[in-house]
């Protein structure tokens, strides 16, 4: 079956020597799929498309436990939402889905399920950043070991959070004093990247003596992560956070990129992410990638729509600034639309020295850039790749992969404890993505029905 749908969906991409084609996202990426998982990845997508479900989840999952005891309620989940969005605890479990996902085209993107939660002391302390250290270079010795076949940049990826490492406190006084007219250069890239390298004491003005002993210590915890990544041939994707820290994480990505994205380190080793419901998206996109061509840095780049709308709109309101994301769905998809092209256009004039992850689940987001990269002469399996969230968007993954492009799936790990909440906090910053599923659901149903009624599969020739 699983070789039947394969060769089904290669016939759908034509042939890459030869004109391009839409893909075919349609329900023969189900077919490989049991009945169960089509039945569970329906609920559950419906379940995550209810706006209370996703308000209250962590709620909802306390009185759960409270209700039915920890032991029903985790037999639940696992048999639903971790089900579905997980590739499991132990590292043999990880090895298994990845395992699948290979044998379908697919290639593996880790993320460790760490986030800072201010109002917890057990989860601010040094300890938890350096536990979290931990967690991360494991992460990057579990993600060398899954990859048999070498990637589009010849080499495995994993995600990486930054505070996770260093604490939303300092990235917002280091915000604060960026955004300052006039910032001083003591804050520059080269000095924090030599700092970080050479491990001496580094002295902040704008910051007090325990903040300065956390930075040294973040930016030492962010240069082992890179190092280790870098030794084991692994890079890493930068996550997006709100944008009342971004200067701040951007000056610490920045850092890291002008100390491993160099040519000598046969880089981009560390990639940012870039949010098009941001409005000033495009053009600090074409910023950076001018500023590294300049400075004969690699650039990665991780492109998404955005995750924390809601969330940006709220705090715009509260703190009485203007609201930095863009008016609407459509102006957000212009806006990323815009990026992609500017993107594709720097891969194809700078090659090895410019790649780029196209995270989107909008078919006309793929079609736009399987286009513009057959026109551009960019190769499939070339520095151009794509990414989706396991358990969703699997008809256009597998049409992806199929085809020959290189396509990855975002897969969280680890216990239940760990990642449920989690996996509800990022349903809760991903509402419209979850939300604007509607048409994935529809085909998982459409499959089903099939399934019921006894009906042969139809593969477009």
């Amino acid at each position: 079956m699983m070789l039947r749908t394969c060769r089904a969906l290669r016939s759908q991409a034509g042939s890459p020597s030869g004109d391009w084609q839409p893909l075919n996202f349609d329900a023969s990426a189900f077919h490989h799929k049991t009945t169960s998982e089509l039945a569970r990845a329906f609920l559950v997508l419906r379940l995550c498309a209810w706006p209370p479900l996703v308000t209250h989840g962590l709620a909802l999952q306390a009185w759960s436990q409270r209700l039915l005891g920890s032991r029903v309620s985790g037999a639940l989940l696992r048999a639903s939402m971790y089900g579905q969005f997980v590739a499991g605890e132990t590292a043999e479990e990880v090895r298994g889905c990845v395992r699948q996902l290979q044998g379908l085209g697919l290639r593996p993107l880790l993320a460790v399920p760490i986030e800072e939660e201010p109002d917890s002391a057990a989860k601010t302390g040094e300890s938890w950043y350096e536990d979290n250290l931990s967690a991360m270079l494991r992460c990057v010795e579990l993600s060398r070991g899954l990859t048999e076949t070498p990637g589009p940049t010849g080499n495995s990826f994993m995600q990486m959070r930054v505070t996770a490492l260093t604490s939303i406190r300092l990235c917002k006084e280091l915000t604060s004093w960026i955004r300052r007219p006039g910032s001083s250069s003591e804050l520059s890239p080269e000095r924090l990247a030599e700092a970080m390298d050479s491990g001496r004491s580094l002295q902040v003005s704008c910051l007090n003596a325990e903040q300065n002993r956390h930075l040294q210590a973040s930016l030492s915890r962010l240069h082992r992560v890179a190092q280790h990544a870098r030794a084991r041939h692994v890079r890493l994707l930068v996550d997006a956070e709100y944008t009342f820290i971004n200067p701040a994480l951007s000056l610490l990505v920045a850092t890291l990129a002008v100390r491993w994205n160099s040519p000598r380190e046969g880089g981009p080793w560390v990639w940012n992410t870039y949010q098009a419901y941001l409005q000033d998206t495009h053009e600090r996109l074409r910023h950076d990638a001018e500023a590294a061509h300049r400075a004969g840095l690699a650039f990665g780049v991780k492109l998404v729509r955005g995750a924390y709308l809601e969330k940006e709109r709220m705090v715009a309101r509260l703190q009485g600034t203007k609201d930095p994301t863009q008016p609407d769905y459509e102006a957000t998809g212009r806006s990323y639309s815009q990026c992609l092209e500017l993107m594709l256009n720097h891969v194809s004039h700078h090659g090895p020295m410019c790649h780029l992850m196209v995270a989107s689940h909008n078919e006309e987001s793929v079609h736009q850039a399987t286009r513009r990269m057959w026109e551009l002469g960019i190769p499939l399996d070339g520095p151009v790749c794509f990414g989706q969230l396991l358990g969703m968007c699997d008809h256009v993954s597998l049409a992806l992969g199929q085809a020959g492009y290189a396509v990855y799936k975002s897969i969280p790990y680890g216990s239940l404890e760990e990642v449920i909440p989690y996996l509800i906090r990022r349903a809760q910053e991903n509402r419209s993505v979850l939300q604007g599923a509607r048409r994935e659901q529809m085909l998982l149903s459409q499959e089903l029905w099939r399934r019921l009624l006894g009906r042969s599969p139809r593969v477009s020739s």
